[in-house]
């Protein structure tokens, strides 16, 4: 161990330490010492003269720094909505201490140069760390088994139905080809755009909201993952199937673990139809859409049984004009990387899933399917990536707390038990008690397989 101080000693926490048998967590009273970026030490006591700085927190939980693996932040081309900047404070807000960008931006992120330029937009500009995706298209798919490798690239993102943006793979011979070249799991937005076209004048003849779940009906979202599947088993090539919102899904994808792995969003888990767009109207609006009770119950089901690898929250966030414009002009998307901790914190506390089922769903399964480095898991030499929490705390979601630039959140007077106290970025205090506390910490993420 070095023999300088700790830059930071947090003093009697309790840290979600793994497991000694190496799967899951265990509880742990336990004092944490943080140095140059990283965990230095994890002992039941440390002296207080130890540290330069010494943070009570006792009564708290430790996790590792959550991470949420899909999100939007809209740089460049559609900054009027999010910037690199304003959505990784709302991330260090939520106690998300990394995110992973997607590519549909403007321009799409479906080269080097594209790709470089994102790396540069966030250097000293992010407050928690970041990777980004390639977007996956007819143009790259020949390039994309060395694109997939760039260092702080997260993987490759194709969209199989139509969405924010211009990334859209809908002919079946270009899913081929960017399934047969690369080595690393490919993430999918699953939707049948030739289906979605077909019934295009459902939405437009109802001009309301309610009809979302209709028009982008569960057939949609089957047709395009039985395709998916079909070729990821033609081609070996492991997929990551995202924001799945249809029992039926559910019931497919638990016997392609082989190859699939899974993810849900706290929206799908917290809000249902109709009731969700009886209050919330076009607030509620997204793709995949949020469907009805049976299908939520059908998610939960997965989340506890395993189907379920990853919970991201899919932030996409819009302004207040855009999605107030008649359906279905209104554009599809909600912002969601403030609120996943509370809110999957409060399912916690009502016992929808345990604690340890949490954090392997935004901690140490992420890092299982993207190959990330050095993260996931409080340990000493691992970066120093840390959300605190208070478990007992009670507190309401409010459109005023929300940091991303678009103000406001679907989960607006929500009364939540379970609060992000602190959150640390590579070793820096950067929030505490709802305050950010330092300028841009955030560093790039490293990959296994960059």
């Amino acid at each position: 161990m070095n023999s300088g101080k700790f830059d930071f000693i947090l003093q009697g926490g309790k840290a979600l330490l793994p497991h000694p048998s190496g799967s899951g967590f265990e509880i742990a009273d336990v004092d944490i010492g943080l140095r140059d970026r990283k965990i230095a030490a994890i002992q039941s006591s440390l002296p207080a003269d130890q540290g330069q700085k010494v943070i009570p927190v006792k009564g708290l939980h430790i996790f590792p720094g959550v991470i949420d693996s899909q999100v939007h932040f809209r740089e460049p081309g559609l900054t009027h909505k999010e910037d690199l900047e304003t959505g990784t404070r709302a991330a260090i807000m939520g106690g998300v201490t990394s995110v992973f960008e997607m590519p549909n931006t403007n321009p799409s992120t479906t080269t080097a140069e594209a790709f470089q330029d994102k790396l540069n937009r966030a250097k000293n500009r992010a407050h928690c760390n970041y990777a980004f995706f390639m977007g996956g298209s007819s143009e790259n798919a020949d390039q994309l088994a060395q694109l997939e490798r760039l260092p702080h690239c997260s993987g490759i993102k194709v969209f199989m139905g139509s969405s924010t943006g211009n990334l859209l793979v809908d002919e079946e011979a270009v899913l081929a080809r960017i399934l047969e070249k690369g080595q690393r799991r490919v993430i999918v937005h699953s939707e049948d755009e030739a289906r979605l076209k077909e019934r295009k004048s459902i939405a437009t003849d109802s001009q309301d909201v309610h009809s979302h779940p209709i028009w982008r009906d569960v057939e949609t979202a089957m047709i395009s993952t039985r395709k998916l599947l079909r070729l990821a088993r033609k081609y070996n090539r492991k997929v990551h199937v995202l924001h799945i919102s249809t029992a039926e899904e559910m019931d497919f994808l638990k016997d392609q673990k082989d190859l699939a792995t899974v993810e849900v969003l706290p929206q799908h888990l917290t809000l249902y139809a109709p009731d969700c767009y009886d209050r919330l109207k076009n607030y509620a609006q997204q793709n995949p859409p949020i469907r009805d009770k049976r299908h939520y119950d059908r998610i939960w089901q997965a989340v506890r049984d395993g189907t379920v690898d990853v919970i991201g929250s899919d932030h996409a966030p819009h302004t207040r004009e855009e999605k107030e414009r008649p359906y279905p002009s209104s554009p599809s998307g909600v912002p969601g990387v403030q609120t996943l901790v509370p809110v999957m914190l409060n399912h916690v506390h009502e016992g929808r899933l345990s604690l340890f089922r949490f954090l392997e769903l935004v901690t140490t399964n992420p890092v299982r399917v993207f190959g990330i480095r050095n993260k996931g898991f409080l340990r000493e030499g691992y970066d120093a990536d840390l959300t605190i929490v208070d478990l007992k705390a009670q507190r309401t979601i409010t459109n005023e707390w929300i940091a991303s630039r678009c103000g406001w959140t679907p989960y607006d007077g929500m009364k939540v038990t379970g609060w992000v106290t602190h959150t640390f970025v590579g070793g820096h205090l950067v929030m505490s008690d709802d305050q950010v506390l330092s300028e841009a910490r955030g560093t790039p993420v490293d990959f296994l397989e960059s």
